[in-house]
Parts: C-alpha cells; sequence; structure tokens
C-alpha cells in the first residue's frame, strides 16, 4: 500500500492518498472544505451515485478514480474506497484544533428515513442496523454498504451510528443512510469559530 500525504491546515484542509494491492488500484483526492464537485470512477454505477451524496450534500470535493477485481464481485473495492476515503479524511482534518467534532442528521426520502451520528473520536466504532428490503441495487450488493463505513471508521478514527428508521425500498434506504452520514460529517467537520485553535475534547487531544 502507498500514502501520498499533504499539509492540512485551517486554510487548505486537503488531501491524496493512493492506495494499491493485488486486488484494487485506488487514488481519493478530498477538500472537505469543497463546494460539493465529484469525480468520481470506480466501475459500480449505484457505489458512484452513493458517493456522490457524500460529496454534494457534504460539501467536500472528491476525486475517485478505482479499479478493482469486479469480475469477482464488488467486495473489495467498495471496502478499499471506504479505507483510502477514510484515510484522506483523516489527513485532510490535521490536528482537529477547532472543530465542531459532533455530527448528527436525519434525512428522509419519500418513505426512507435515516440517522447518522458521528464523533472524531479517535477511536474507530461502527454501530449499523440497516435492514435492506432487497440484496442487491443495481449491481451493487447492499451488504457492502456496511463494508465501507467500517473501512472508513477503521481509518479516519471516528465513531458512526448508522441507523434506517423505515424505510420499504432499497435504493431509498441507502441513499438516505449515505446523504445523513454527508451531512453529519459535513457539520462535524466544520470549523467553529468559537472553538479557535482549541481540541474539542477535556484530553486536550483526540
Amino acid at each position: 500500500m502507498t500514502t501520498v500525504p499533504t499539509t492540512a491546515t485551517a486554510t487548505e484542509r486537503v488531501a491524496e492518498v493512493t492506495r494499491n494491492t493485488a486486488e484494487t488500484q485506488i487514488t481519493v483526492r478530498v477538500n472537505i472544505d469543497g463546494t460539493g464537485k465529484s469525480r468520481l470512477s470506480t466501475g459500480i454505477g449505484f457505489f458512484d451515485h452513493m458517493l456522490d451524496q457524500i460529496a454534494r450534500h457534504g460539501l467536500i470535493d472528491i476525486e475517485i478514480e478505482a479499479k478493482g477485481d469486479l469480475h469477482i464481485d464488488g467486495h473489495h473495492t467498495v471496502e478499499d474506497v471506504g479505507i483510502a476515503f477514510g484515510q484522506a479524511v483523516f489527513k485532510a482534518i490535521g490536528d482537529k484544533k477547532g472543530i465542531r467534532r459532533y455530527g448528527h442528521a436525519y434525512v428522509p426520502l419519500d418513505e426512507a428515513l435515516s440517522r447518522v451520528v458521528i464523533d472524531f473520536s479517535g477511536r474507530p466504532g461502527l454501530v449499523m442496523d440497516v435492514p435492506f428490503k432487497s440484496g442487491m441495487i443495481g449491481t451493487f450488493d447492499s451488504q457492502l454498504a456496511h463494508e465501507f463505513f467500517q473501512g472508513f471508521v477503521n481509518h479516519a478514527f471516528v465513531t458512526l451510528h448508522i441507523d434506517n428508521l423505515r424505510g420499504q425500498n432499497a435504493h431509498h434506504q441507502c441513499e438516505t443512510v449515505f446523504k445523513a452520514f454527508a451531512r453529519a460529517l459535513r457539520f462535524a467537520m466544520e470549523l467553529d469559530p468559537r472553538m479557535a485553535g482549541t481540541i474539542p475534547s477535556t484530553k486536550g487531544s483526540l
């Protein structure tokens, strides 16, 4: 695995990560103070659609180029994109001084409603309760949503709680999850002017 670090500052919180394995070749670039622009190519149409939700609703500029062993299935590609995206966010956010740290969001889509809560705690943890009504959404295996978020939390070092509160359509369920994740992530990473230069923890570090 190769990573390409960048320097993150209060005025330029950007990062690039390259992850090369025998199964995938992935490059992720992020600007977490962006405008929601995206350029995405994973080979899985619905997954690109979900990543676009993160960019647009999180106001994060995201570029992802991924080539994986899709002749087997999408597992390695989706998981490794989650890992690389988590690494990129971790690098871009820097020392976490002045961030809000916590974020949460509820997002509806027709009959579906999801809630996501995130904490830039420095401790990886995922609790996800999403009873998908279908195993496949297009060519995307709905089980892989968990793999994406697991890869993300393990490498962004965040605690993440995801709950789909209701929903009958798997597309709607998944889309509300990713949109709520984007909104929660956006709020947690924002710089709070009242925190100016302070670590948001009584420990003094995260």
